[in-house]
């Protein structure tokens, strides 16, 4: 039961801040950038700043789908970022290629995050099952080694989620120093940009904390059955 509040708890908070999130983009989506420039445009241009030819920019699919993609060095940005000429699109896409940023000055955290995925894209799949027999065998034989092995998997993702934290945050304070700096967006631009990004990098820090929260009570569930 406790498991089932925990997560209760932090899908609503992050439910809200997702909301807030696409409030704040649809609201930055009406303040166009002076000089005119659409998402696509200012990626190429903060790539060419930084001396970067080989990242790819694409049109993905979806609203709020943008994301850098290390292994392909490919920029994929939304519909709505790649040809949207406001704040909005600004942000996103030079937050993406703040990460392609990272990737080409071998930013630690950033290598770091992409040597785990391998394993978290497994312990996120077994995960879940994982919990469900763990929890549903109280008193049965062998249910804690079950639950180790969900620890286990919860640590994985955990420390991924937590190593997310400083990779996002980097990439938005490098695409908000390279807005500033190349005057692409300034005053109003700049604050609209700022604030929007921050609200992004709080959803990885809902994240990260629920992730957190459910493995130090997996811990604590293991601990009270020794």
């Amino acid at each position: 039961m406790g498991y089932f509040v925990i997560v209760g708890i932090f899908s609503l908070i992050g439910m809200v801040v997702s909301n807030r999130l696409k409030s704040k983009f649809a609201r930055y989506s009406n303040v166009p950038l002076a000089n005119g420039r659409s998402g696509a445009e200012v990626a190429q241009t903060m790539l060419h700043h930084y001396g970067i030819h080989d990242v790819k920019i694409t049109q993905g699919q979806g609203m709020l789908t943008d994301h850098y993609n290390p292994a392909t060095k490919t920029v994929s940005l939304s519909p709505e970022v790649y040809h949207g000429r406001h704040v909005a699109a600004a942000a996103v896409a030079a937050h993406e290629c703040g990460h392609a940023v990272q990737h080409n000055t071998a930013y630690a955290w950033l290598k770091f995050r992409s040597a785990m995925v391998p394993a978290v894209s497994f312990a996120a799949k077994a995960q879940q099952y994982l919990l469900l027999f763990a929890l549903g065998m109280f008193g049965v034989g062998g249910s804690n080694f079950l639950l180790y092995l969900t620890i286990a998997a919860f640590g994985i993702t955990t420390i991924f989620s937590l190593v997310t934290l400083p990779v996002e945050f980097d990439a938005s304070n490098r695409a908000l120093a390279w807005l500033d700096e190349s005057h692409f967006a300034r005053g109003r631009e700049y604050e609209g940009a700022k604030d929007a990004l921050w609200w992004a990098a709080t959803t990885y820090v809902v994240a990260a904390l629920s992730s957190l929260v459910v493995l130090l009570y997996l811990i604590m569930s293991l601990a009270g059955r020794d």
